[in-house]
């Protein structure tokens, strides 16, 4: 059985309660981060920490914990799971308040909240063949660079793939492309990697950060721009990039072929890159 942590107890994943008072309930009135463990060890781990005390900061909350009680909670998450690779998810909300009011209560202590789930990375077969995408407007708010728990506008763009039998649904923007609505999305276009900046309209992705650093390490061409609907349509390779769907090719967007319908070379390449360095800096630490 799952072992999670909230508000400073270890217990059963199955035995954890907070209170229907509480704001993250009442109005999604948190944040939340979710951290890949590769052989016990941690992604990245700072990265998100930092991500973490941004939105928090952003938000007016308090964090609960300085960076070093933040690191000792995850990495005890992941020793008292029994995963080798697993996916820690990490949540704080503004806390129970005493009435359901907009306004933030004062004096009320943040109710903080991790647990562990196995970590799969899609499987071969699906990454030789791709992955289907349907395409929608992007109609969340305006601040998508908090990592915030109130996701339900993702959640309905998500439905929208899934209700046509497609893993991700690709987010335009005034015919701009934004982001898919759980991933970043990298565009190539005549042997170019492109994707947009980051802006208040896209979440700051850690593993966005990891496939830039690696294009520029290995010497792929790309570029950080804004990228045009029009260019995402007629793309020779789209992928879809988060901490557990890694570097992923999509393979069809709205029914139709992107490029020649099957996973390009600079989707191989990039896909060889980042095992490289999940093994040599994580799974054996160097």
């Amino acid at each position: 059985m799952s072992v999670c942590y909230l508000n400073g107890q270890w217990q059963d994943l199955a035995d954890a309660r907070v209170s229907p008072m509480d704001r993250g309930f009442l109005f999604g009135d948190g944040v939340y981060e979710v951290i890949p463990a590769y052989s016990g060890r941690l992604f990245r781990l700072d990265e998100h920490l930092r991500r973490l005390e941004r939105t928090l900061t952003a938000i007016g909350m308090d964090n609960p914990h300085a960076r070093s009680a933040w690191r000792d909670i995850v990495r005890e998450l992941v020793e008292r799971n029994p995963w080798p690779d697993q996916s820690v998810y990490l949540q704080v909300t503004r806390g129970v308040g005493a009435v359901r009011n907009h306004v933030y209560p004062a004096g009320v202590a943040p109710t903080v909240f991790l647990m562990s789930e196995p970590l799969v990375a899609p499987d071969a077969a699906t990454r030789a063949a791709g992955v289907a995408a349907v395409s929608a407007a992007d109609f969340r708010w305006l601040r998508c660079d908090l990592k915030s728990v109130s996701l339900l506008a993702n959640c309905m763009l998500k439905q929208v793939a899934a209700e046509k039998g497609c893993v991700e649904t690709v987010l335009f923007r005034d015919g701009f492309l934004t982001e898919g609505a759980a991933s970043s999305i990298f565009v190539v276009l005549d042997g170019v990697l492109l994707v947009p900046p980051k802006s208040h309209l896209m979440l700051p992705g850690i593993t966005y950060d990891v496939v830039l650093e690696l294009a520029r390490d290995q010497g792929m061409p790309h570029q950080v721009r804004e990228v045009l609907e029009e260019e995402v349509r007629s793309a020779d390779e789209l992928w879809m990039t988060s901490s557990t769907k890694e570097v992923l090719p999509i393979t069809r967007l709205d029914d139709r072929p992107v490029g020649k319908g099957k996973p390009g070379p600079m989707a191989e390449q990039m896909y060889g890159w980042y095992q490289d360095f999940k093994e040599a800096v994580m799974r054996r630490g160097g």
